[in-house]
């Protein structure tokens, strides 16, 4: 684990968040490596293999984000807004912030549309 604030310092809370980043990181890492092994492979049964593998990190993965949902209000928040959603993920964002535009090019209600001052 990379700290970078002094370990004595941080609260237990704060190195138990950091613990459940780092695992979720390399939940996602080991996802993707499960996955291009999936893609790429002419046997059958190996491709099987590394799909079972992919899904149980996944299964991990999913674990580590409901406890980060369960711990930290501002998780709750943005999972609550865009998880089990249809529309597209930036018109979510948009209704949800009032910023931007919706996918059919319509500003978001609540937007001016004179862009971002962030460049």
């Amino acid at each position: 684990m990379a700290y970078y604030e002094p370990y004595s310092e941080l609260s237990s809370d704060a190195r138990d968040f950091d613990k459940v980043v780092t695992s979720l990181m390399e939940e996602l890492e080991a996802i993707n490596y499960y996955n291009q092994r999936a893609d790429v492979t002419k046997d059958d049964s190996v491709k099987a293999i590394m799909i079972h593998n992919r899904n149980e990190e996944i299964e991990h993965a999913c674990m580590l984000i409901e406890w980060l949902r369960r711990k930290v209000p501002e998780f709750d928040e943005e999972l609550e807004t865009y998880l089990f959603t249809k529309a597209p993920i930036t018109e979510v964002e948009a209704q949800a912030t009032g910023v931007g535009e919706t996918a059919a090019g319509g500003a978001a209600p609540g937007f001016l549309g004179i862009g971002s001052l962030r460049k």
